[in-house]
């Protein structure tokens, strides 16, 4: 076995809808957030041209991309989608889902998709991407290397989520496998690792915001149980390590 999962069904879809107005208080844009949209504008040589952000969110990395090239974002929910009006109005979103894209065959230079992929039937959404890309377009890729669940911070209080995410998030067999199969060529892969540190209060805060959809995907006994333990055992400071992956392909 090569670690490629044998399927890629549709994943359970947590809200985003609840999370839209703290959604960047909890997981701010800090020195670590702009290493990684470098890399995802270098990856997917992203400037100057027409890209299209899929799963855009509230709109953070389109607004920044809107410096450097021409944005269009799609996102499902309304709510994200209402704070990314407000914060990049230059840029043109659209409520719209990943597997019907509201645009014409070729239209775009570029798409990318930041810590989008897992939420997705990647099938699905890589052939419609596919599908509005012009020949020689490229797709550019942000999500967390499968090595990161064995590492996140937070994983003691809530012991399910490792596996959880495992099995939503691609491996590297994966994207070769699932972009060949669309029309895309070999992917090309660069590993980020990142360190940062956070005092008690922040990480108590996130954990009681719910940062991250993984948290909607867990039981609710094993939350509160897990929140419990984390409000009376986590230090002053907590150091932690993230591990990216940046992934992109050209069109064949």
């Amino acid at each position: 076995m090569t670690g490629r999962h044998e399927s890629n069904p549709t994943p359970t879809a947590p809200d985003f809808g609840p999370r839209a107005a703290r959604y960047d208080e909890l997981r701010p844009t800090d020195d670590n957030w702009w290493e990684v949209y470098d890399a995802l504008v270098q990856e997917g040589d992203l400037n100057g041209r027409r890209v299209l952000d899929v799963g855009s969110g509230t709109g953070r990395f389109a607004a920044a991309l809107s410096r450097r090239a021409r944005v269009w974002g799609v996102d499902e929910s309304p709510q994200m989608l209402e704070v990314a009006r407000e914060r990049a109005p230059e840029v043109r979103f659209k409520e719209a889902s990943a597997y019907a894209l509201p645009f014409k065959d070729g239209w775009f230079d570029r798409a990318t998709m930041w810590l989008v992929v897992h939420l997705l039937d990647r099938p699905r959404a890589y052939s419609e991407i596919r599908r509005v890309l012009a020949p020689g377009g490229r797709i550019a890729v942000a999500t967390f290397d499968p090595s990161y669940f064995g590492l996140f911070w937070f994983r003691a209080y809530f012991p399910s989520m490792e596996t959880i995410d495992r099995a939503r998030f691609p491996t590297r067999d994966d994207f070769e496998a699932e972009l060949g199969a669309v029309g895309f060529g070999a992917p090309r892969f660069r590993r980020i690792s990142q360190r940062a540190t956070v005092t008690r209060e922040v990480a108590l805060e996130r954990i009681r915001g719910k940062h991250i959809a993984t948290f909607d995907l867990i039981g609710e006994d094993e939350y509160r149980t897990g929140l419990e333990r984390a409000e009376a055992d986590l230090p002053d400071q907590v150091n932690y390590r993230q591990e990216w992956l940046i992934t992109g392909a050209e069109a064949a």
